[in-house]
């Protein structure tokens, strides 16, 4: 069984109970365990991460040590970042093994074609979060920012990162077929590339199996803060569960 899950955004200050909700999701992959061959995490996993060249933010060890295990055992956990959690320089990877990509995949899962990607960059045209995703990205930027002290720099990135979660919490719900951006984006993927079978992203914050015709789907994961939903695929039919 193939896995998916996305926007935890672990560390939020808008959550009440962290210790619960971190352990919420380490229990969800003590479940999956049994008989995942592979996880994909699309994407803003935690609220803010960066990693600087001897410090990362406190915090998660349950969340690690879970992964580090399930990576131990042959179960291989591929995480994307998101526009939340871009800062990541190996420590994920060398410290626990997962495998990371800051940019879609098209990836072939049992002789099925899936494109996977968090999803932000689909926003992008828009001038305000394109000019921000693009300072994000840049390597100058990211420079500037590490030579903050520490507690500054995780100080203003958890506000920043609650600031936007306010600002976006009113349009977590489903804007109809000819609205949502990722929709719109995967139609004209799929005419590109019509081998494509399934579309699956996070970003949103809302939970959705749209199918595009009897062989194509298009799946915004939702989130694992206040839906807990995530996917699952048998190497047949993909699945959109709650937790």
């Amino acid at each position: 069984m193939i896995y998916f899950i996305s926007d935890a955004h672990l560390g939020c200050r808008m959550m009440a109970e962290p210790a619960k909700h971190e352990k919420r999701l380490v229990d969800w992959l003590d479940m999956v365990k049994a008989d995942a061959s592979s996880i994909y995490m699309l994407g803003d996993m935690f609220d803010f991460w960066f990693e600087y060249s001897t410090v990362v933010p406190k915090g998660f060890v349950r969340f690690f040590g879970k992964m580090a295990e399930l990576v131990d055992s042959g179960i291989e956990i591929n995480f994307f970042t998101g526009n939340h959690d871009i800062w990541t320089f190996g420590y994920l990877e060398s410290e626990i093994g997962l495998k990371v990509y800051r940019k879609p995949q098209i990836v072939t899962l049992n002789d099925k074609i899936f494109y996977l990607a968090h999803g932000d960059e689909i926003y992008s045209a828009t001038k305000k979060f394109g000019l921000l995703r693009k300072i994000f990205h840049n390597p100058t930027a990211q420079g500037i920012f590490a030579a903050l002290p520490c507690s500054w720099g995780q100080k203003a990135g958890y506000a920043w990162s609650k600031n936007n979660r306010i600002k976006h919490l009113a349009s977590e719900i489903f804007q109809g077929e000819e609205n949502e951006k990722q929709i719109i984006f995967a139609k004209e993927l799929a005419r590109k590339n019509p081998e494509i079978q399934f579309f699956i992203f996070g970003h949103r914050h809302v939970d959705l199996d749209f199918q595009l015709d009897e062989q194509k789907h298009i799946v915004l994961l939702g989130d694992f803060i206040k839906r807990f939903s995530y996917g699952s695929f048998d190497g047949e039919k993909f699945t959109l569960k709650y937790f």
